[in-house]
């Protein structure tokens, strides 16, 4: 029975499994194969040199695949006879969306917004994954790494939920492009940032060798560290911003990306996605209005709408309002329905001056 599906009383007590041991031939499975061979959501626990562990989590998000792959194959090679330099709790997600190839089942919530911290309404999953919690954080771990992939395309970067030294340092390690974001909330990053350095990797689209040969690279690095510098990286060995805005499009407004197909109220542009992490001077166009009122909605880390501070439409055209630099911009529907179109970031500057400070953006209160 999948995990999304359980019966009332089976799903009040749900609960991770918990192994000690990588069940016989596990590794050689695809993503999509693990829902026969695990019972659901499962840590495993495999020991290293150094008995605090690095606590890895994988397929989250079902179709987001290049975590467990990376974890396959770092697995599947000498330390399939020598030990591990440091013990690892790793964490296998949504194998029942991993085997549909989707990122959650429409009967399933989103599992990284269920973790301590969440605002959605509480659920089975809420409890199951407190517990996976509470039970790293008996373990002491070293470090958190949650590795994801995105829809669109995106250069490969780092995220952490805290300005925190550690956490910075070892963000950098992946990527000098380090995301700092507080929403959206009840991600698992945000929930193990209270209590070891946290970081959620990005890994560029599913499916390509370079994310996948990217995150295996830097477990093998992780996995080696002795400790992580208690002093921020230096400005130049860091690119740091801040998510400011999330961007959605409302439920009742249909919308397609590219010139062909049914008519609709919002037609993005095809290739929206190449603006990632571009810095967009007010009017530049992102889609085309049909619709009389058609309108993204903008929200700020608060919940505030600030659709007004950033866009526009004009002869309809749906344009920037003022400048913004977009992440996680996807031209796929389902994933734009499932979660967002976008979120807008500002730039960050860390200053050194005995304690750590960063320079925060503030949002206009209208458009300029």
């Amino acid at each position: 029975m999948l995990v999304g599906m359980l019966s009332e009383d089976q799903a009040a007590h749900m609960q991770p499994v918990i192994l000690d041991h990588l069940p016989s031939r596990l590794l050689q499975h695809p993503a999509t194969a693990l829902a026969r061979h695990l019972d659901g959501p499962t840590l495993i626990h495999l020991p290293g040199r150094k008995p605090n562990p690095l606590f890895v989590s994988v397929l989250q998000h079902g179709n987001e695949v290049s975590g467990w792959d990376a974890v396959r194959r770092l697995l599947s090679g000498r330390y399939q006879r020598d030990p591990l330099p440091r013990s690892m709790t790793l964490f296998i997600g949504n194998i029942d969306a991993a085997a549909a190839g989707r990122r959650y089942l429409p009967d399933q919530p989103d599992m990284n917004r269920c973790w301590p911290g969440s605002r959605h309404p509480e659920t089975p999953w809420h409890g199951m994954l407190a517990s996976v919690r509470d039970h790293a954080r008996a373990l002491k771990p070293f470090a958190s790494i949650d590795i994801h992939n995105n829809t669109g395309e995106n250069p490969h970067y780092a995220a952490v939920n805290r300005i925190d030294p550690r956490a910075l340092n070892l963000a950098s390690r992946f990527s000098r492009t380090v995301v700092y974001f507080t929403e959206p909330a009840g991600v698992q990053s945000a929930a193990f940032a209270e209590f070891c350095p946290s970081v959620t990797l990005e890994c560029g689209p599913p499916g390509k060798r370079s994310g996948t040969d990217h995150a295996m690279a830097y477990l093998e690095n992780a996995l080696n560290l002795d400790q992580l510098s208690d002093q921020l990286p230096h400005p130049e060995d860091i690119d740091l911003f801040q998510v400011t805005t999330v961007v959605r499009v409302p439920d009742e407004l249909t919308f397609l990306f590219g010139e062909s197909g049914p008519d609709v109220d919002i037609r993005f542009e095809a290739r929206l996605d190449r603006l990632n992490f571009t810095e967009l001077p007010p009017g530049t166009r992102l889609a085309r209005a049909t619709r009389n009122g058609a309108m993204l909605r903008a929200f700020d880390t608060d919940g505030q709408d600030r659709t007004d501070a950033w866009f526009r439409v004009t002869d309809g055209e749906l344009v920037m309002q003022r400048s913004g630099m977009p992440a996680m911009l996807t031209t796929e529907v389902e994933a734009v329905r499932q979660d967002c179109l976008c979120y807008l970031m500002e730039r960050m500057r860390l200053l050194h001056r005995g304690e750590r400070e960063y320079a925060q953006p503030k949002l206009p209160e209208s458009a300029p």
